[in-house]
């Protein structure tokens, strides 16, 4: 079934980001949720399906507490164990495609920074052979990754801190932020080492906050009080093969998810005006750049350091701040941030080129996926 153009996000809302003491989970997605609703111009009473995930402090069933905590009883409802926001709006479309429900609010809300939540992987099945080895962090596999570009392609460090730098001048701009004061390269390159070769800017912060989104059936959209924002397409691929080969460091799946995209959309990376990256480390965003093709493989180091993906430059990337400076929202503020720029709402650091947005997240090395977005109906 082509879902191109079914559905339409009609409604963003975010919170404030970065600690918020004295605030469980729930209640946080539950204010975004509201926002979202307020965006959308529609009541409770209209949503029937009601979508949720997980916050990585081991709670199931998060749909059915965030739902009684607003007084909602949807026709339709789950939490997702993996929490991108990507693959939240993607369940949301087959929902509704398959008759299930007909607007459905997307959420998330944690409170992981002022509970203290840790983020090292726990020692059992599969990860104790990672943690073995150090690897009790994202940032031990993405360095990985990173070093075997850097075999590979001849990619310096001074190349990827482009990122952290560029992502940093679009956080300038956008007042939800955390991190707003400037970063040059030579900062990024006297910052301490994490994981060698990712430095401290190389990785999201840990951070309270909620985001959420209404989606709902295209002729309906317009109905709503913003202008829609259409799913023009999305793909999805499952890898289930880690990272213990140097062919898998490199994420190949991200380039078969890419394929499906452009292959069922019949649109391309040249007729992309913004790209959004779910970025746990900035090695990802060099990943996404070439294999989304944007670059050419080996080519993104110097793409990044030409400024391409900076303010005024041909390719904006992650024009919140991404995850890097903005806030580590598994993806869901990208997602907001994307609505906004097709609606022309971000200010400063509104973008010219808004013919199509690309969301692309990854499940780390197990699973990736993409959205397209446009407001063209």
């Amino acid at each position: 079934m082509n879902v191109s153009m079914t559905t339409a996000i009609v409604g963003v809302g975010s919170t404030a980001q970065g600690q918020l003491p004295g605030r469980s989970a729930n209640d946080i997605a539950a204010e975004a949720i509201q926002l979202a609703l307020d965006d959308a111009g529609i009541s409770k009473d209209e949503v029937d399906g009601l979508i949720t995930c997980r916050n990585l402090q081991g709670r199931a069933c998060i749909d059915e507490q965030v739902g009684l905590l607003m007084g909602m009883n949807p026709a339709y409802s789950a939490t997702l164990d993996y929490g991108t926001g990507n693959f939240s709006v993607h369940l949301g479309v087959m929902a509704i495609t398959a008759g299930l429900a007909n607007t459905v609010v997307l959420a998330y809300g944690t409170n992981q920074r002022s509970q203290r939540v840790g983020f090292g992987n726990t020692v059992g099945g599969g990860a104790a052979f990672a943690a073995a080895a150090g690897l009790v962090h994202v940032a031990g596999p993405a360095a990985l990754a990173f070093r075997r570009h850097q075999h590979l392609y001849g990619t310096t460090e001074e190349q990827l801190g482009w990122i952290a730098v560029a992502q940093r001048e679009w956080a300038a701009l956008n007042p939800l932020s955390i991190f707003r004061d400037p970063l040059t390269i030579d900062d990024y390159l006297d910052s301490p080492y994490v994981a060698e070769p990712l430095r401290r800017p190389d990785l999201t912060m840990i951070s309270d906050g909620g985001a959420a989104l209404v989606l709902t059936r295209a002729d309906r959209a317009t109905d709503c009080a913003k202008q829609p924002v259409f799913i023009a397409g999305m793909a999805e691929r499952t890898a289930l093969r880690g990272y213990q080969n140097p062919d898998n460091l490199m994420r190949p799946w991200l380039a078969a998810t890419a394929a499906d995209l452009w292959r069922t959309t019949g649109v391309g990376p040249e007729d992309v005006g913004a790209l959004y990256v779910q970025d746990a480390t900035s090695v990802w965003v060099l990943q996404m750049l070439e294999a989304y093709g944007f670059c050419g493989p080996g080519e993104a180091g110097a793409f990044l350091a030409e400024g391409h993906t900076r303010p005024g430059g041909r390719l904006p990337v992650n024009t919140n701040g991404g995850q890097l400076s903005e806030s580590y929202m598994w993806g869901w503020l990208h997602l907001c941030e994307a609505v906004r720029q097709l609606r022309g709402e971000c200010g400063d650091r509104q973008i010219v080129n808004n013919g199509y947005a690309l969301d692309c997240s990854s499940h780390d090395f197990l699973k990736a996926a993409a959205t397209l977005l446009t407001v063209a109906a």
